[in-house]
C-alpha cells in the first residue's frame, strides 16, 4: 500500500527542507502540532522512503570547488555490461554529483564540480579510459543562477496529496 502524505505531512517536509537541524518543538511550532506527533510522523516519513536522507549543503566555491561542467555523453554501447562498467565508474568518482539518463540524442548528463579546467581533464582522462564513449562535450557553467533541492510540497498542487 502506497503512503498517503497529506497536508500536515507536506507542512512537516517543507520545514525539514529549509533546515533539517530544526529542533522537534520548533517544527512543532511552525506546522501547528505538538512534539510527540511531529516525530511520529517523520519516522513513519522515513520508513515510508520519503525522508530519504539528512545532510548539508556545502558551498562548493568557498571549499576551493570553481569550475562546475555539464557533461554530455554520447554512447554507440548500449548492453548491461557497459552500462554496469558505465555506472560504476561514475559512483566510484565523487566528482560527479548528479548523474541521469536522457531520452533524445544524448545518452547522459552529469553534472560534475571541480577546482578548474585542469581537474576536469584529470576527470575526462580517467573516465574514457575506464569506460568507451562516442561523444562528449562538456559546458562550463559561467554561473549558477538557481540550485536547490527543494521539492514545492506547499501552495502548488503537489503530487500524492492525501
Amino acid at each position: 500500500m502506497a503512503f498517503r502524505v497529506d497536508d500536515m505531512d507536506r507542512k512537516i517536509l517543507d520545514a525539514l527542507q529549509r533546515d533539517a537541524s530544526l529542533s522537534l518543538d520548533e517544527i512543532a511550532r511552525q506546522v501547528g502540532s505538538s512534539k510527540t506527533p511531529v516525530w511520529n510522523r517523520i519516522r513513519k516519513l522515513r520508513e515510508a522512503g520519503i525522508i530519504r536522507q539528512q545532510t548539508v549543503i556545502l558551498d562548493a566555491e568557498a571549499l576551493g570547488f570553481e569550475a562546475c561542467f555539464f557533461v554530455l555523453i554520447r554512447t554507440s554501447e548500449h548492453e548491461a555490461e557497459w552500462q554496469a562498467n558505465f555506472l560504476k565508474a561514475l559512483q566510484d568518482r565523487p566528482e560527479v554529483l548528479e548523474a541521469h539518463r536522457l531520452a533524445g540524442d544524448i545518452d547522459y548528463i552529469l553534472k560534475v564540480r571541480v577546482k578548474n579546467a585542469r581537474a576536469y581533464d584529470t576527470f575526462y582522462q580517467a573516465l574514457i579510459s575506464e569506460v568507451r564513449v562516442h561523444n562528449v562535450t562538456a559546458l562550463l557553467s559561467m554561473e549558477e543562477i538557481k540550485s536547490t533541492h527543494h521539492l514545492p510540497l506547499i501552495g502548488t498542487g503537489s503530487p500524492n496529496q492525501g
